[in-house]
């Protein structure tokens, strides 16, 4: 089977809706590599690890494509990302280090609760009200912290829980996006050298053509295909009933995390 047609596939399809409903990819992309990566014959226990890896390697070319977007309409701040950052790679590398030695049966559980979580705000509409101003240097790094160990274990680019973090500290909404988008490049370039470090430090053989947790060949075709298709998606936006397109789409989420959880169970 031509498994590059797969990935290419994988990432045309992502990269529009990402475009289309202005969502990251992380939740799609892991449990969909985890079943082309089982297909594979790839090791068992590594499958998700390799997943999260090459996923949150992907999200390095997508965020930085919205970061150059959302700074061209000056809708980043900065300063937000200075304070954020330092707390951000540091939550990122620790929370890609511990993923490292969690198995495949936990790391699924994991990723299973928090696509629940995800798809559950999204039909709901959740917004959070706001009620407190930006706290000062330790509560951003500490928040940023957070944001990254938990952006790393799921593979997201953190806009999930950063915007929601922003928009209760009265940044207003557009700000609140632009500034997410900013601080998922961090999140991405500090979770893709967690997940080679660690899968470097693994003793068990990984797949040819991966670096550590990173599978080559899907990072390159999924990366250059969402490239290309997320200005579609952007485009179509203005001609296609997105509120109904977002249902579907959490309809898919949960069908994903349903199946991958009876896989999960199923395989214990």
């Amino acid at each position: 089977m031509e498994w590059w047609l797969i990935y290419l596939l994988l990432g045309a399809g992502v990269g529009f809706l990402a475009g289309l409903l202005g969502i990251g990819g992380g939740l799609v992309i892991v449990p969909v590599l985890a079943y082309i990566f089982t297909a594979q014959d790839f090791p068992s226990d590594r499958i998700l690890h390799l997943a999260l890896g090459t996923t949150m390697a992907t999200i390095i070319f997508t965020s930085l494509a919205s970061l150059r977007m959302h700074h061209a309409h000056g809708a980043v701040n900065w300063w937000i990302v200075r304070y954020l950052a330092p707390g951000i790679i540091l939550g990122t590398l620790a929370g890609s280090t511990f993923a490292g030695q969690l198995s495949t049966e936990v790391l699924g559980i994991i990723f299973v609760i928090f696509i629940y979580y995800a798809a559950t705000q999204m039909w709901l509409n959740i917004t959070p009200t706001s009620r407190h101003a930006l706290p000062g240097k330790f509560g951003m790094v500490s928040a940023g912290s957070l944001i990254g160990v938990l952006s790393s274990l799921v593979a997201i680019g953190g806009g999930i829980l950063t915007v929601p973090f922003l928009s209760m500290c009265n940044v207003k909404l557009q700000y609140a996006i632009g500034t997410a988008a900013a601080v998922g490049f961090p999140i991405a370039v500090a979770g893709t050298i967690g997940y080679i470090i660690n899968g470097l430090l693994q003793t068990q053989l990984l797949p040819a053509y991966s670096l550590g947790y990173v599978y080559l060949p899907a990072l390159v075709w999924i990366a250059v295909a969402s490239m290309l298709t997320a200005p579609l998606g952007a485009r179509a936006t203005h001609r296609m009933q997105t509120a109904t397109l977002r249902k579907i789409f959490v309809a898919l989420l949960y069908f994903l995390g349903t199946k991958m959880l009876f896989n999960l169970f199923y395989a214990l």
